[in-house]
């Protein structure tokens, strides 16, 4: 180390030692306990600094980083409540398997017993949504501390690490950055457990692979394409995902739908249920009458690899046993429905139009819940694309999302399907996006209501009058997308046809700056 690197404080060791273990991107909030981290970040060369205005955002991009980086982020919060306000995209990031490194500022340690208004169990809050947490006390001990924190986040799949930085960690005299630690390597599946699914997938009863996480690329799913159409089994996603590669040319995938109804009866006939890298199928909610698990009584749950184990490998290895490397795996076509001429916008038409233009290699960011819930199937054969769904349910994940997928892929167009509802939770994204001039089109679905709890109030019986639905209705005002837009800085226009939809949405993908598109339905 050189002499200046011997005189650092320990806000400075900090960024050096996340800097040297490959952390370049610090998605932040911060306040007045991280000064001396903020105050590093501009001294130490390295960091690209992305401010968000809400740390809901800051978190979600942390997620959508990622998925598309393969790497971790950094987020720099604001002690316990700055870290409260990031929680639920923290739940979606766990959910997601995606690995962040949160910085969460705390007062010095001498203050903390004298209980100023934002102290608070730091710790506590952490746990739910971290796999690791830990509070550097002295300021010698937080390089290793970030070493290790990072080294956690990159542990397979991707894991949530809190560290948590006392003021006086962050200024008192500290020693030098340390060295970058490895994370463990992926967990690789035993032969028996390989040899035992190759003589389910043998035996000849209907059989169907549940995959998810890193078997969702597009090599992957060739390989369990190919193990397929040697065994007859069928591939299907679960039901939301962290990223889906698909598009013409790839192995096309139907995923476990969301209705408990429509999930029963696509798994109806199954006798073996092999889980690669997911869990066994459960609803999203309870309801009364039916069942929490959907798959059929006389069906059994096999276990590929567990969330934890190398998903990919074990397709290798299965692929290999079953000698299914000289069958072709099957590829996506070109088959796309028809360009809509004119007439309203609905999930239809909007999937047409998604079909039809989406440019080669885009990012789609799915946030459109009730309203995008049947698009997947009709953008099947749409232009290669990755698909970046909401994993954890706790919704306001869009705007952040797509910031953070922009932040790690410049060279790609992000295209948003944001509804409007939990588009409201995190509406200062679109700030962010326009500050960093990240080159994201969203296509704004306003149908002025929580679609979904409308769906959701029918579905587990209640007997709900008019005070219950107008809970559920986005008017008195209506919301105007057009101006929320401008006023964070991005260029926007409403449409209310196809014909308009598609000329808005031309106009966003030329450009190359954030573009809104408010769809009315």
């Amino acid at each position: 180390m050189n002499e200046q690197s011997n005189q650092m404080n320990g806000a400075e060791s900090l960024v050096q030692t996340l800097i040297d273990s490959g952390i370049d991107v610090c998605f932040s909030n911060p306040g007045t306990s991280e000064m001396h981290f903020v105050a590093a970040l501009d001294k130490i060369a390295g960091m690209r600094c992305v401010l968000g205005l809400f740390e809901g955002v800051v978190t979600g991009a942390a997620d959508g980083y990622y998925r598309m980086a393969d790497k971790p982020a950094v987020t720099l919060l604001h002690l316990g409540p700055g870290l409260g306000n990031g929680l639920a995209n923290l739940h979606n990031a766990r959910k997601a398997q995606s690995g962040v490194v949160n910085i969460i500022g705390e007062h010095a340690t001498y203050h903390i017993e004298h209980d100023a208004p934002l102290t608070a169990d730091i710790e506590g809050i952490a746990r739910p949504v971290s796999h690791w947490v830990k509070t550097s006390t002295r300021a010698t001990d937080i390089a290793n501390d970030g070493a290790q924190a990072v080294a956690e986040a990159n542990t397979y799949p991707g894991r949530v690490a809190s560290l948590i930085l006392p003021a006086n960690t962050a200024w008192d005299k500290a020693t030098a950055a340390a060295e970058k630690v490895q994370p463990p390597a992926p967990v690789k599946v035993s032969a028996d457990t390989i040899n035992a699914i190759a003589n389910v997938l043998q035996s000849g009863e209907p059989t169907a692979l549940i995959m998810t996480g890193h078997c969702l690329r597009e090599k992957p799913l060739a390989t369990a394409s190919k193990i397929a159409a040697a065994t007859g089994a069928t591939l299907l996603g679960q039901t939301s995902n962290a990223r889906l590669e698909r598009g013409v040319g790839r192995t096309p995938l139907e995923c476990v739908p969301y209705p408990v109804d429509d999930a029963l009866k696509t798994l109806s006939s199954y006798k073996h249920l092999i889980c690669v890298g997911a869990k066994p199928p459960v609803a999203f909610f309870a309801y009364p009458d039916k069942p929490s698990c959907l798959w059929p009584k006389d069906c059994q749950i096999h276990i590929l690899a567990d969330k934890d184990e190398d998903s990919a490998d074990a397709l290798n290895e299965l692929a290999t046993a079953l000698k299914a490397d000289k069958h072709k795996p099957l590829t996506q076509q070109s088959i796309l429905p028809a360009l809509p001429s004119n007439g309203p916008i609905n999930s239809q038409s909007l999937a047409a139009v998604l079909a039809n233009l989406l440019p080669e290699n885009a990012i789609v960011v799915d946030e459109g819940i009730t309203a995008s819930r049947n698009i997947a199937h009709p953008t099947a054969g749409a232009a290669p694309h990755d698909w970046l769904q909401i994993c954890g349910g706790s919704i306001g994940i869009g705007f952040p999302l797509a910031t953070g997928a922009a932040v790690a892929c410049p060279d790609r167009k992000v295209v948003a399907i944001q509804a409007d509802g939990s588009g409201m939770y995190t509406l200062q994204g679109l700030w962010t996006q326009a500050r960093e001039n990240l080159d994201i089109t969203t296509i704004l679905l306003s149908n002025r209501a929580y679609a979904i709890l409308k769906h959701e109030l029918t579905n587990v019986g209640a007997n709900a009058g008019s005070i219950a639905t107008d809970m559920m209705e986005l008017n008195r005002p209506d919301l105007d997308w057009v101006s929320l837009a401008r006023g964070m800085g991005v260029e926007a226009q409403a449409v209310t046809d196809t014909d308009n939809l598609i000329k808005a949405f031309k106009a966003g993908l030329a450009c190359e700056g954030p573009y809104l598109i408010e769809a009315i339905f």
